[in-house]
């Protein structure tokens, strides 16, 4: 018994010897890869629109960076990366929220926080999109010429009132996704592309009035669609309008990003070479369900849109990224619990 033993154990010895001289101690697993944000001129907007922060808030709702400690949004953001705000004006809402003064409360906010800010003007009481275009209630029994007159005057209340508390914003949009037009039936594009040109130039007008130096952005949705914004600046163009800025938005899924990322920036150079207009992607979005498809594509989407020669793709903003449980909308970038997904590490510095 005890050579079986002693024969065992001179086996044994004989293998850990080989296996030794074979392969050593085995290698410990790599260390998980290191994610690096895109590189992006100084520049660049990295924009988030937030113009539900307020309404949240009064909700209760709180937002907390990564580790759990609670921040106010705006220096959460910017603590990210993100070095711009977008927000939304409504005429008059009926519950008050993005009317005038929640606007310059959230300017305010903005700037405090030594961001760069994008008022959008949706010229209507509320949601103001590709489908539905309402004119605010106060508007709707105007003839075009006071149409025209009502949107330059409100225009101008606005910039004046952001002025009057000490704020300049960098961009206006002068309607929102106004892929046919907007202050439907008058300015519907499709059927009086003049109308909607000539709205365009007095919401333009009214904006240099106030700040000489803000930007003017016309802004269409499906940034991928070189068709769709060939055909609206064709138009406008033809008919007189001024701008500054081509806006776009562009929410794709998780398994067409990329293809929807290479037709936007097409678009982009096309535009830029088209009408010697910079753009810039005004809202952006994915499923907050996957975070891991949300960073690429926005690294994505980033990368490219800065890629455009002579600075002319001018940044890129996420829709309402701190949306968490609220309102039934699943494309922010906020975790179940009120901290920033994966998905906003593409905004970081």
């Amino acid at each position: 018994m005890r050579k079986v033993l002693c024969a065992c154990c001179i086996a044994s010895l004989l293998c850990i010897i080989s296996c030794s001289k074979k392969g050593g101690t085995p290698a410990p697993p790599p260390p998980p890869a290191t994610y690096t944000p895109p590189v992006v001129s100084a520049s660049f907007a990295k924009g988030a629109d937030v113009s539900w922060v307020t309404q949240m808030e009064a909700s209760g709702y709180k937002f907390y960076d990564k580790n759990g400690n609670q921040q106010d949004l705006f220096g959460l953001l910017k603590s990210i990366g993100f070095n711009s705000i977008r927000l939304r004006a409504w005429v008059n809402p009926s519950d008050g929220w993005c009317n005038t003064a929640d606007l310059v409360a959230k300017a305010a906010r903005a700037k405090n926080a030594g961001m760069k800010i994008l008022v959008d003007f949706h010229y209507s009481d509320s949601w103001a999109d590709p489908g539905k275009q309402f004119k605010p209630a106060a508007w709707t029994a105007l003839n075009f010429s006071a149409l025209e007159t009502a949107l330059h005057d409100y225009t101008v209340h606005v910039m004046d009132t952001l002025k009057t508390n000490g704020i300049t914003p960098d961009w206006v949009q002068v309607g929102n996704e106004t892929n046919d037009g907007m202050l439907w039936e008058d300015g519907r594009a499709s059927t009086n592309m003049a109308n909607f040109a000539a709205l365009v130039k007095s919401g333009y007008q009214a904006v240099k009035s106030v700040s000489s130096t803000t930007k003017v952005i016309v802004h269409i949705s499906n940034g991928y669609d070189n068709t769709l914004f060939r055909w609206m600046f064709d138009g406008l163009k033809a008919n007189g309008a001024q701008w500054d800025i081509i806006g776009m938005s562009l929410y794709p899924s998780t398994s067409n990003w990329s293809n929807l990322d290479t037709q936007c920036l097409a678009n982009i150079n096309n535009m830029v070479a088209r009408y010697s207009t910079p753009c810039m992607v005004v809202e952006v979005g994915m499923d907050a369900s996957n975070p891991t498809a949300g960073r690429a594509f926005l690294s994505d989407i980033i990368t490219k849109v800065n890629s455009v020669s002579g600075g002319n793709g001018l940044g890129v903003f996420y829709w309402e990224p701190e949306a968490y449980n609220w309102q039934g909308y699943g494309e922010g970038a906020f975790t179940t619990t009120g901290r920033p997904t994966a998905a906003l590490d593409a905004f970081g510095n």
